[in-house]
């Protein structure tokens, strides 16, 4: 995938994602007569049959997920609660080369095509196979109350490929691009979609952070839900260079990787991060972080919405 200049699109990134958002946000057409669409369909039908509640609970954080999962929380941090979720929030689900499931966060972003969500580049790196990958809008309780929509294109930077977690930790952040459901329903039109802010600054005020925990018992787990501000962290780690947005929200242990930071937007939520970046979202439960969404993420959207070939990790 080739990649642009450093500074091409930064002046243009709230124009070009402004028109697409508009674009995205206008009626359909109307239905037609078109073929039914079987294959793609088939696979939705089959991904919805494999994602039984029993594999949902058992799945198990993705590998590269390394949040602790204990430790107290600080007096001055603000609690988080489980609840029912989002429509636009949801769980990406597959099982891994030892046919183990994993699981981590996306979230649903408006676009022209209406089939895209962003998450993790630490999530989905891996180039070892997943199979029946697949998104769980507002997944709980076991339910998947929106249905099942398999993964077809997963875009992530290259430098993230070439540089790891640690040395590519700016770059934390994938788009990727979904499947119809089973009745032909593209994933924006079931749920609806939030704005991806680009360059959206690092303090604000009031932040929704949301993210699904790794299930540590035989309940069915929810999702967390959290408000609090986020500022500018500058790492101090040489092996993981960069700045990130840093929040201060309790217990969100392994598992919430990919979850969003949301924060109120003209036109409702946008997304402006998602857990990740500094030591794949932070080392303890009460602190997490996010990779700044600048035009390189922008930039990762276009190649999505275009359905450019994404780049793969054996093209290092």
């Amino acid at each position: 995938m080739e990649r642009p200049g450093p500074f091409a699109l930064r002046g243009l990134a709230a124009l070009v994602l402004g028109l697409l958002t508009a674009v995205a946000a206008l009626p359909g057409p109307a239905a037609s007569a078109s073929p039914v669409r079987s294959a793609p369909r088939a696979a939705a039908a089959a991904a919805d049959s494999y994602w039984t509640p029993e594999r949902m609970r058992a799945a198990a954080p993705a590998a590269g997920d390394g949040r602790r999962a204990t430790g107290g929380r600080a007096s001055d941090v603000p609690p988080s609660h489980p609840f029912d979720g989002l429509p636009q929030v949801g769980t990406f689900f597959w099982t891994d080369g030892n046919n183990t499931g994993r699981f981590c966060g996306g979230t649903v972003v408006r676009s022209p095509h209406r089939d895209l969500a962003v998450s993790a580049a630490h999530c989905l790196r891996s180039p070892a196979p997943k199979k029946h990958l697949s998104f769980v809008p507002q997944y709980h309780d076991g339910r998947k109350p929106h249905g099942v929509f398999p993964v077809e294109d997963i875009y992530i930077d290259e430098r993230y490929y070439d540089l790891g977690t640690d040395g590519g930790a700016r770059w934390d952040y994938t788009v990727v691009r979904l499947g119809e459901r089973a009745d032909g329903t593209a994933v924006q039109r079931a749920v609806g979609g939030f704005g991806l802010a680009i360059r959206p600054g690092y303090d604000h005020e009031d932040v929704r952070l949301i993210g699904y925990p790794g299930n540590s018992d035989a309940t069915y787990p929810k999702p967390l839900d959290c408000r609090s501000s986020t500022h500018r962290y500058t790492s101090t780690d040489p092996r993981a260079p960069g700045d990130f947005l840093e929040i201060a929200c309790a217990g969100y242990v392994g598992g919430t990787s990919g979850g969003p930071f949301l924060v109120r937007g003209g036109s409702g939520y946008e997304l402006i991060g998602v857990i990740g970046g500094y030591h794949t979202g932070g080392d303890t439960p009460d602190i997490s972080y996010s990779s700044y969404f600048t035009g390189d993420l922008l930039a990762l959207y276009l190649h999505a919405v275009a359905g450019d070939p994404p780049a793969e990790p054996d093209e290092r």
